[in-house]
């Protein structure tokens, strides 16, 4: 099936089509409506993680990030496949954007810039994340309509909140402005990911399915929110085991060793650090109410954002 963005000319005219679409004839009964409404507490949970907390914060460590690039790897490796298999099928057809959404290359990119030209032979697949691949597999050969709900969920995640986690994760590890290491959030092919979603939805909205298939893609969905976070306790399990590091934009950690009060941010804790210390400064703003206000409503906005995609 052609892709609905190959021509510049034809897919301006597409996605605008479905953007009126989706503004004007929008109804509750719609898939990506029910989507919407019926994985809002799947969101909150998974937004909730200890992982996704912390990497919204840039407290990520390096090989934390790796894992999950791995983990990433073998589930997109796993979706793509299926929706290779099923991209003739009515039942999925329409959804099939191979050019503009699939990750399995970008993420071989990345996998290659972590871990060497053999990052095969140096990577494999947790049993969380076999768990999910075991689950995209059935439903792809099995039950055809189910794999809207994980496509649905991960490439919309990936165009909402994966741009946030992006740019989180490059300051954070100081990765290359020129974005090796997170070729897996860039979208070379999707030229305003704003349309490119309501044209999707548009799609998905289009599918012939009766009432019982939509119910049954939304409890999909909602178990695809479930695997991702098994992967992220996984991940958070892992997490616990690997030295501290230093990030950028969070605190640095203390590592027990020298003089504690020689460091600015416990000595600002004990109450020994100057007037003029930067850290006790920006600490000491961060304590009034009304920063605390500001900074946890642009948190929640974040998260909101993010629980759409991390993994």
């Amino acid at each position: 099936m052609p892709s609905a963005l190959e021509s510049p000319e034809g897919a301006e005219e597409d996605v605008l089509h479905y953007e009126e679409m989706e503004d004007e004839a929008v109804s509750p009964l719609d898939l990506s409506e029910l989507l919407k409404e019926g994985t809002k507490e799947s969101h909150d949970r998974a937004e909730n993680t200890q992982f996704v907390k912390d990497f919204l914060k840039g407290r990520i460590r390096k090989e934390l990030f790796k894992l999950a690039t791995v983990a990433l790897y073998f589930t997109y490796s796993a979706l793509e496949e299926e929706m290779d298999r099923n991209k003739d099928n009515p039942v999925f057809a329409p959804l099939y954007f191979p050019v503009e959404l699939h990750r399995r290359e970008a993420l071989a990119k990345d996998l290659k810039y972590f871990y060497g030209d053999d990052w095969k032979e140096k990577i494999q697949c947790s049993e969380a994340t076999q768990e999910y691949v075991d689950r995209i597999h059935h439903v792809g050969q099995h039950e055809p309509e189910l794999l809207v709900a994980h496509a649905y969920t991960r490439y919309m995640g990936d165009l909402s909140g994966g741009q946030v986690l992006k740019k989180v994760a490059q300051r954070a590890l100081k990765l290359p402005s020129t974005e090796e290491g997170i070729q897996f959030y860039v979208f070379d092919n999707v030229t305003n990911a704003q349309k490119f979603k309501q044209l999707y939805r548009a799609r998905m909205n289009a599918l012939d399915l009766d009432k019982n298939t939509k119910e049954r893609i939304v409890e999909e969905a909602n178990k695809a929110f479930r695997f991702n976070m098994q992967v992220f306790d996984e991940l958070d399990t892992i997490g616990r085991s690997l030295p501290e590091e230093a990030q950028d934009g969070g605190f640095p950690v203390h590592d027990g060793k020298g003089d504690i009060r020689k460091c600015p941010y416990y000595a600002d804790k004990l109450g020994t650090a100057g007037p003029g210390c930067p850290v006790h400064t920006v600490l000491g703003l961060a304590r009034q109410p009304l920063v605390q206000l500001v900074l946890a409503a642009c948190m929640a906005v974040a998260a909101g954002a993010a629980a759409w995609y991390i993994l």
